[in-house]
């Protein structure tokens, strides 16, 4: 392809981005990137310290007589997260929406789910007659919403939010805990293997939420039934033992301020806020607060934003990655089972700390990342890069499920949303699985392969088991491909979209599956890249749906609209067009705007504007510091590449015209 960009605007932007991500490392051999503050974060963390501060020294609240939340409150004898709740406080009477909702990030949309948290958060404290008018407006906001039902509305048969969220509100005052579903905490005394088969009302990360706000509801309201009443009383202690042992060295379970908060706060409120867990949980939430008083959804994603680096890094002929990222990356890779999700080892999660849990979209990322490594390193480390990627695709191959797809975390767990098969995890693996097939057959033919891993089991593993394996992940996209040619991602969304859908990074992240393993001309493909060229914005950029706006015309003024394009989602779905410009001209002509886009966005500095399109556990937003300078490196990048070889070809091409008469 032979750009119509100028050049030297391409390379300056380029050149520009790829230093900025390179210095986003700092002094660091990886980078940690930045989590948005999270209302919802700090909302639950305040919610849990307040327990904890009034119920020190309190019993056991099935021990007494009355059942209403905070029957026993024993009067704290120190108050040393005084401080932090009021800062934190005053952190989210800041962060109020216009509407008197709160969104999951400064750049959200309000949501009854935040809004709920973040008022029982207020009454929770000692302080709310301090913050009438925040909470006047913030009540009338969950009316309007619809409240409780909205909750119930909002999440359906999935009790892994609603539960916490109502229990929050009960402990609160502000809801009965008649309107919290009890949650069958038993089962976690059972083998980890049977969960999948239990059909939990939880997803599978959300084990310790199923033992310690199940133990909260049945500490406050006890079932009728005397057999079930009498199973779960002798399941406390067995079900608290298994919460321990699950528990990260860091205290914070999934690295998670909201599901650490979530089992701080129920355990507290239950009369263990002298509990381990509880302690280890409230010295994680000290450490994880920030200057500003407000708490991140997560520690970091440092796993998963250098795996990501690396790979975009490596798109263009600039030169390599850093090396020295090689050996910590390394070193993230799981070596043993996994407590949390029983999960064998070989995989990656999405931090090098202790609470995060290897996935099938860490693990791809990882993959990718030191097969961009591989060809820059000595003959001792390219043999480690070998062992792990021989055990991260085994992983991988291991993981699948029955469909086709893969799921986040575990095998088999597709009842509930956040648990089926991902199309963005299901290319990535794809991915991953191609370029070491790939890397594999070059280094058996060259007779470089060697590890202890006998031929024969490699042979199978990279031979018919990741074919195998392949032409099942494509069957199962073609299968989620919709009628208008898009694919929806699991883990982001985009706010301004219907259902909070992200249908532009959905399909971008498909499209490179198809560009990688030469399937870009397929008809799956073709009808993705068309979906994509139908979609840009009149800005030349992708995004949401256009927003409403106002804009003087004389003395009045005159409702129109403005598209909201992303540098993140613009990049992405230039990179999946880019693939397919040398063949299609409507391609060709979508990735050059695009392109013109970006090039614009880092001239004036608007590379580094972050969206909220990432999505936590259930559907949380948030954004990354990161995201816009990885995907747009990555992007520009390739670009590069493209104007090279569209260069090259048009040489070949006139001397082969001056060749041929004299020929």
């Amino acid at each position: 392809m032979s750009l119509s960009i100028n050049h030297d605007r391409l390379a300056a932007a380029y050149r520009r981005v790829r230093q900025d991500l390179l210095a986003e490392r700092g002094d660091c051999s990886h980078w940690t990137g930045r989590l948005s503050s999270s209302a919802l974060s700090t909302a639950t963390a305040i919610s849990a310290l307040s327990l904890v501060q009034r119920n020190t020294s309190a019993t056991p609240a099935g021990d007494q007589n009355s059942s209403a939340p905070h029957a026993s409150r024993a009067p704290s004898h120190h108050a040393r997260f005084d401080h932090l709740i009021a800062r934190g406080l005053r952190w989210l009477a800041d962060q109020q929406n216009d509407d008197g909702g709160w969104g999951d990030t400064d750049k959200s949309h309000s949501n009854i789910s935040t809004t709920m948290l973040v008022r029982a958060a207020f009454h929770l404290t000692a302080v709310p007659a301090e913050h009438d008018q925040v909470l006047q407006r913030a009540e009338a906001y969950c009316r309007k919403q619809g409240g409780t039902r909205a909750i119930v509305r909002r999440y359906g048969k999935d009790k892994t939010f609603a539960v916490p969220i109502l229990a929050n509100s009960a402990l609160a005052g502000l809801a009965s805990w008649r309107e919290v579903s009890p949650l069958p905490f038993e089962l976690s005394c059972l083998p980890q293997s049977t969960f999948r088969f239990l059909r939990l009302p939880v997803v599978s990360y959300a084990l310790p939420a199923l033992i310690a706000i199940g133990q909260l509801r049945f500490a406050y309201k006890k079932p009728i039934n005397p057999l079930l009443r009498s199973i779960r009383t002798a399941a406390v202690p067995k079900s608290l033992r298994v919460l321990e042992a699950i528990q990260p060295s860091s205290g914070g379970f999934l690295e998670a301020t909201p599901l650490t908060s979530f089992v701080v706060m129920s355990l507290a409120a239950t009369g263990r806020a002298d509990h381990p867990v509880v302690r280890r949980g409230v010295e994680f939430l000290v450490r994880s607060v920030r200057p500003d008083g407000s708490w991140p959804i997560d520690t970091d994603l440092a796993t998963w934003t250098t795996s990501l680096s690396v790979t975009a890094l490596a798109s263009s002929s600039e030169g390599p990655p850093p090396s020295d990222v090689l050996p910590w990356l390394l070193d993230c890779q799981h070596r043993q089972v996994h407590p949390f999700t029983g999960a064998a080892p070989g995989g990656w999660g999405w931090s090098d700390l202790p609470g995060a849990v290897p996935d099938a979209d860490d693990t791809p990322a990882a993959l990718l990342a030191l097969d961009a490594l591989y060809d820059h390193q000595s003959a001792a480390l390219q043999q480690r890069i070998v062992r792990a990627a021989e055990q991260g695709v085994g992983w991988l191959i291991g993981l699948q499920n029955r469909d086709g797809g893969w799921p986040t975390f575990c095998r088999g767990w597709g009842r509930l949303p956040f648990d089926r098969s991902g199309t963005d995890l299901t290319a990535h693996a794809l991915r991953a699985l191609t370029r070491w097939q790939k890397r594999y057959a070059a280094a058996r033919d060259a007779g470089t392969w060697s590890t202890d891993m006998p031929h024969s089991a490699r042979d199978e593993m990279f031979g018919r088991q990741i074919q195998r394996a392949i032409r099942r992940g494509f069957s199962f996209l073609a299968a989620r491909q919709r009628p208008d040619g898009s694919w929806l991602p699991l883990w982001f969304g985009n706010q301004a979209n219907p259902d909070d859908e992200n249908p532009v990074y959905g399909t971008s992240r498909v499209l490179l599956a198809y560009r990688d393993t030469g399937g870009i001309g397929t008809r799956w493909a073709q009808r993705g890249i068309a979906w994509l060229v139908g979609h840009q914005s009149p800005d030349g950029g992708w995004g949401g749906q256009p927003v409403a706006t106002t804009r003087p015309k004389g003395p009045e003024t005159r409702a129109g609209t403005a598209w909201k394009s992303t540098v993140e989602e613009t990049a992405v779905a230039v990179e999946a067009l880019l693939a397919a410009s040398n063949h299609d001209p409507a391609a060709r002509a979508a990735s050059q705007r695009g392109l013109l886009w970006l090039i614009e966005a880092v001239e004036s500095g608007r590379h580094r504007e972050t969206a909220p399109i990432g999505f936590y556990f259930a559907k949380l937003w948030y954004y990354e510091k990161l995201y816009p300078l990885i995907f747009c490196t990555s992007a520009l990048g390739h670009a590069m590449v493209a104007e090279e070889n569209g260069h090259s070809q048009q040489a070949d091409s006139q001397q082969a015209e001056v060749v041929r008469p004299s020929a």
